[in-house]
């Protein structure tokens, strides 16, 4: 294996063979990895019979080499060819020669020749070949991509429906062959470290292909590397049955050496062997630095120090820069300048983050690593959960990079540890208000003001040398005024660059007025609010308040429409007057269309507003205003996945519009792009008791931000704020609302006692004439959750009461999820048809509203219905028209449930491999969404499904985890696994 596989010749005389590549008459090519077709460019040529294309394979598989018309008998009929088979080699020759052209088909020697066009095996060996070579370079993954792309060019079985004993013999080799490239890239998957990802292919292959070890052996490795170590050792046990009951012999000496190593946790296989661990496919090289200073002056010492740290990081230990110093001080443009001049020295590319150590709420190390390792490259499903496996998995990522990380505004050294690479070659550049004294090894500079002659130039390069010369004094005057520090100067000099009628004799007679200038500028961090006051000092009106009202708000950036709402003004407006701050420094364009304060800027910004903004209504103003517009948004948004929702029309009124959405994908790309922002302004929402409505109405209409997985916890956090804000205030209405949003989180994370708990209160507390809404939805999820405790009559009660309330409410889609909950309901307790009757009526309903999403709701639940009726074709169709719905809207928990009932689908069908691929796929999927009840329905199916493939001692371990998770939750179904268990002792578990 270590050389790759390799495809045995044909035993032809010759060595002469046709290149692979594009050398074609017309563009002719020739496929026999599926059928044996021809193609001239883009269109089909006959190919005939069956019979002439077996004619036609035997000549393209013998590579240009003539065949005689003896040899050409035998390949199509053997030692059964009829009495005229030489006239019909002859006639399928002429055919072949007509439709291909004569410079393509000779005959040469009473032989006939293929000597011209590309053929599909050809390019196939070409990239196997390729692959090799990668491999032995170290270059795993282009050796994968291009054993992916030899793998894409078969079109099912080789040679398909070509008759012959040619044909049948070729096949064989082909598939075997096929199979060699796919252990290969298993092989290549699992250095890499992609197990968790090869688990779901190879559990099928292994049942596809039982007595084939070298499979085996790679599902062993990759069930231990996935942290399953019980499972691998289950397939090794499985696979010694196997091969005792059908050949009467013991497993391969490698598959019992690797049964060792994983009963004694050999670390070494833990972890992926190659010295290099590359993300599969292309790499990629992030580029995230900002974009430098085009004015960028002085700091020579500091820029040289930087550089040679910097271009050292190759010959030694991972460097680490620390700059400290007093906010604008000018530490990030020097970071980015610096990064900048030594991009060159890390090919594999530049990440970078703002850690916001300035402010309130620090960027979370966690949350910093998920964002890093997406840029990496690195898949959504594949990035784990806790801060050590994010941390160990992006060190393991760059390993073998040359990667610069640039960490800006960091708080402290706890922050920053995660997130340094660890390893040589790469290099990290942070900068912060104190000194990392704590991190180990940091090469630490302390950057203080810019030196006189320094401050000098960049107001120069600023103003124009022009204006400068004639009054030097003055321009010294005005450097010293804003204390030397650099963003004091960019903010001065763009003021008088805008301003062609002022002098800079104007400019330091306005700056030696003491009034415009705080006395702070000497003392520390307040001397960063002093030169902010400078700036803001020369601002019109206009830009003032905009200044300080955008210091309000919490959230990391702000849209031009959000922005507009805040400050009451029409988009064009509001852009004029945002770009006039970014002009000054004060403000920064995050990217077209949003900005962003650098933290202290913010917290200067709003002791503006408090001191100045008078009377205080007027702050709430603008913060209500800004609320109205992510809630009417929002609500748009989930008005339109879900229309016919009367959840729209009974939330909060609101007085500033939202926007509005031609189709779902720019509704949803909205509401993702604003999730940060919109969930940091509901929490602000919650600490003001007339928001408070509001802010739980928002939160109920952006719940896609939880139920995806993409912001679960920050949004299920807000909740419980504004569940104990409103609790508190004594809001009771307004506390229901919250208690319900929690409670359906709590639904879809598997907290399901909790849930029900709160639901119960939710109806204790609320009437249908107070808040019918909440009412209905109550009612729905107390139903779904008495379905799951098997408590049916309670489950029928409360959906019957739903469907009830809905109705009264016209609420349709309401109406339709509490059918489709009551179908199942009917079908736990026996009644099928009835169930299928309601989950269709619940599903055309949805289908009448428009609604895709919630249509693909309807189908899951039809599905179920059709697989207890024995109609698995139809509920497979049903759930995969569900599941490319749920994977376009982003919804994760629905797309990993309805990938394990396509596994219960595949079994009740019979297609058993099928059913252990979905259930391996859904376990993916579901990883870190869903909670542990789901999982252990995914385990319970994938057991049922490894039985039926023969693997019954991984099975088996499916079921113990699946049997600790229900009983530590005290769930019903725990009966059911152990029952599972009990029968497999037997013999009788299926």
């Amino acid at each position: 294996m270590e050389d790759g596989p390799r495809i045995p010749r044909l035993p032809v005389p010759g060595d002469e063979r046709r290149s692979g590549g594009p050398r074609r008459p017309g563009g002719l090519r020739f496929g026999v990895l599926g059928p044996v077709r021809a193609w001239r460019d883009e269109e089909q040529v006959p190919t005939g019979s069956p019979q002439q294309r077996a004619l036609l394979a035997a000549l393209l598989l013998r590579s240009g080499r003539t065949a005689t018309a003896t040899e050409l008998i035998d390949d199509v009929w053997g030692e059964n060819s009829p009495s005229q088979a030489l006239a019909a080699i002859r006639t399928y020759a002429s055919r072949l020669r007509k439709a291909l052209g004569e410079d393509v088909l000779r005959s040469e020697a009473g032989g006939y020749a293929v000597t011209a066009g590309a053929l599909d095996l050809d390019e196939a060996e070409r990239l196997v070949a390729e692959s090799g070579r990668a491999r032995e370079a170290g270059e795993l993954g282009r050796a994968r991509a291009a054993c992916e792309d030899a793998l894409a060019l078969w079109d099912g079985e080789p040679l398909a429906q070509v008759p012959g004993p040619f044909a049948r013999n070729q096949r064989a080799r082909l598939e075997e062959w096929r199979l060699q490239v796919l252990e290969s890239r298993f092989f290549m998957d699992l250095e890499q470290g992609s197990h968790a990802e090869a688990v779901s292919e190879l559990t099928a292959l292994t049942a596809a292909h039982p007595l084939r070890e070298r499979l085996r052996e790679l599902l062993m490795v990759a069930l231990y590397r996935s942290g399953r170590q019980a499972e691998a050792l289950a397939v090794y046990a499985d696979t010694r049955k196997l091969l005792a009951e059908e050949l009467g012999v013991d497993p391969r000496p490698e598959l019992s050496r690797l049964q060792q190593r994983i009963l004694a946790a050999d670390e070494e296989l833990a972890q992926p062997s190659a010295p290099r661990r590359e993300q599969p496919g292309p790499l990629v090289r992030p580029a995230q630095l900002p974009a430098t200073v085009p004015d960028f002056t002085g700091r020579s010492a500091f820029v040289r120090e930087l550089g040679e740290t910097l271009s050292a990081s190759g010959a030694r230990v991972m460097a680490v820069s620390a700059v400290a110093g007093i906010g604008g001080v000018g530490k990030t443009a020097l970071a980015v300048h610096v990064a900048h001049a030594a991009r060159a020295a890390f090919p594999d590319g530049q990440l970078y983050v703002d850690l916001q150590g300035a402010g309130t709420r620090p960027a979370d190390p966690e949350t910093v690593l998920g964002a890093f390792l997406r840029a990496l490259g690195t898949s959504e499903p594949a990035i784990p959960d806790s801060l050590e496996e994010r941390a160990a998995l992006y060190r393991s990522t760059l390993d073998g990079r040359r990667v610069l990380v640039l960490l800006d505004d960091a708080k402290d050294p706890a922050q920053v540890r995660p997130l340094l690479p660890g390893t040589e070659g790469c290099a990290a550049l942070v900068t912060s208000r104190s000194r990392m004294t704590g991190l180990a090894g940091a090469h630490l500079v302390d950057l203080d003001v810019m030196a006189p002659d320094e401050a000098l130039a960049l107001f120069t390069r600023i103003v124009g040398a022009e204006r400068v010369a004639g009054e030097r004094e003055a321009s010294l005057d005005v450097v010293a005024a804003c204390g030397f520090l650099p963003l004091a100067i960019r903010i001065a000099a763009s003021r008088l660059a805008a301003r062609r009628t002022w002098t800079v004799s104007v400019l330091a007679a306005k700056l030696g007025d003491e009034r415009r200038r705080l006395d702070e500028l000497q003392t520390g961090d307040l001397a960063v609010a002093a030169t902010f006051e400078l700036g803001y000092g020369q601002l019109e009106p206009a830009q003032a308040r905009a200044f300080r009202l955008l210091g309000l708000v919490d959230g990391p950036d702000l849209s031009l429409h959000a922005a507009a709402a805040l400050l009451d003004l029409d988009p064009v407006a509001a852009e004029d007057l945002l770009e006039s701050l970014v002009d000054t420094s004060l403000l920064e364009s995050a990217a077209p269309g949003r900005y962003r304060y650098h933290d202290l800027v913010r917290l200067y910004a709003r002791s503006c507003a408090e001191r100045d903004e008078r009377p205080g209504s007027r702050r709430t103003e603008a913060l209500g205003r800004l609320l109205d517009f992510y809630l009417a948004t929002a609500a748009r948004v989930y008005g339109v996945e879900r229309p016919g929702d009367r959840l729209v029309d009974r939330v909060a009124a609101t007085e500033y519009p939202g926007l509005s959405f031609t189709g779902t994908h720019a509704a949803q790309d909205w509401l993702y792009a604003e999730a940060g922002s919109l969930l940091s302004l509901a929490r602000q929402a919650t600490e003001h008791a007339a928001f408070l409505p509001r802010a739980v109405d928002l939160l109920w209409v952006a719940k896609d931000l939880s139920e995806s997985g993409a912001n679960t916890k920050q949004h299920q956090d807000i909740v419980r704020l504004a569940l104990a804000a409103a609790r508190e205030r004594g809001l009771r209405r307004v506390e229901m609302r919250a208690l319900l949003v929690l409670m359906d989180a709590d639904h879809f994370a598997g907290r399901l006692e909790a849930a029900d708990e709160g639901a119960a209160r939710v109806l204790e507390q609320s009437e249908p004439q107070d808040d019918p809404v909440v009412v209905c939805w109550a009612h729905n999820l107390r139903g779904v959750l008495a379905l799951y405790r098997n408590d049916h009559e309670a489950g029928e009660r409360h959906l019957s009461a739903a469907i009830e309330h809905f109705r009264a409410l016209e609420d349709r889609p309401g109406e339709a999820s509490a059918l489709c909950n009551l179908s199942r309901i009917h079908l736990a307790t026996g009644r099928t048809p009835s169930a299928i009757g309601l989950a269709e009526r619940g599903t055309a309903i949805y289908d009448s509203t428009g609604s895709s999403l919630r249509g693909a709701n309807g189908r899951y639940a039809l599905a179920l219905a059709l697989i207890q009726d024995g109609r698995t074709t139809e509920a497979t169709e049903r759930l995969d028209e569900a599941l490319a719905v749920f994977r376009e809207h982003r919804q994760r928990l629905w797309e990993g449930m309805t990938l394990c009932r396509l596994a219960e689908a595949g079994l009740a069908a019979g297609q058993a491999a099928r059913a252990a691929a979905d259930a391996e796929s859904a376990l993916g999927v579901l990883s870190g969404v869903g909670g542990e009840w789901r999982r252990a329905q995914v385990l319970t199916v994938l057991g049922r499904a490894l039985v039926r493939i023969g693997q019954p001692g991984r099975a088996r371990v499916c079921w113990e985890e699946a049997e600790r998770v229900y009983r530590e939750l005290g769930a019903a179904e725990a009966v059911e696994v152990r029952a599972l268990l009990a029968a497999q002792g037997t013999g009788l578990a299926a």
